[in-house]
């Protein structure tokens, strides 16, 4: 494991969360996120990636807000697996979003090879005066934002989009879901466009931020009333448990 960064690497594979005071949220599902990312390259054995997540949970830090990332990084010497400690940025309660210019990129579904070009979009939403960037697909069906991903109410129904678009799994989503299903909340996969989602309350959410209601679409139609937000975001708030020991990772011999 080699941590930080240098500019003579290709990424391939990378997964981040927040870790506060040395408590997280879905370790586990990062883990195994990461995990099969690197699997879906042929790029190194899944017995690297076993020794290696113990070595970054004994890493990490106890104390303050951070946002680590493991990588796996093409080098002129190889393949090879990569912890960067970073510390939080600045997290907000609440987010407008620029409408964006479609879906620019090439791998949806593995979080990693698109990051820079997706930080430029995000770069150029923020022009707008918007904090994220919508992605769309050519017809305009809603996939989700440049680094979050998107879910929406209709009625007392959790939308999300549909499973069969190429979205990236979102570990902020999926825990979404388990705590919706434990309340008897209807869940679905729909395809719809942006003009559809006037109105109502529309959520973009990911690990650093966890949910943040959208308050406005630049460029877009209204935005829906944020009414059931607070009471999830403090769900979201209570749901970080103390980091695990390394053990609990490490598969028995």
């Amino acid at each position: 494991m080699v941590p930080g960064h240098d500019g003579d690497t290709t990424l391939v594979a990378a997964d981040s969360w927040l870790v506060q005071d040395g408590a997280v949220r879905g370790l586990g599902l990062h883990r195994s996120r990461f995990t099969s990312a690197c699997a879906g390259t042929g790029a190194i054995e899944l017995s690297e990636i076993d020794k290696f997540w113990p070595a970054v949970v004994d890493q990490l830090p106890r104390r303050g807000a951070w946002f680590p990332r493991v990588e796996l990084v093409r080098t002129p010497n190889g393949y090879q697996l990569r912890l960067r400690i970073r510390q939080a940025p600045a997290r907000t309660g609440e987010v407008k979003v620029w409408i964006g210019r479609g879906d620019p990129r090439q791998t949806p579904r593995r979080k990693g090879p698109d990051l820079a070009m997706l930080g430029e979009l995000h770069a150029e939403a923020m022009r707008f005066g918007a904090d994220e960037a919508l992605l769309t697909t050519p017809s305009g069906l809603v996939l989700e934002g440049s680094r979050c991903g998107l879910v929406w109410w209709e009625g007392n129904t959790l939308c999300v989009p549909d499973g069969h678009l190429r979205v990236l799994p979102s570990v902020t989503v999926t825990l979404i879901r388990r705590a919706a299903l434990g309340q008897g909340i209807a869940i679905a996969g729909r395809r719809r466009r942006l003009a559809e989602l006037a109105d109502r309350e529309v959520w973009m959410v990911n690990a650093l931020h966890g949910i943040r209601p959208v308050t406005g679409w630049i460029g877009g139609p209204r935005a829906g009333a944020a009414v059931r937000a607070p009471c999830w975001q403090r769900w979201w708030a209570g749901a970080a448990v103390a980091l695990p020991s390394h053990d609990v990772f490490a598969r028995p011999a």
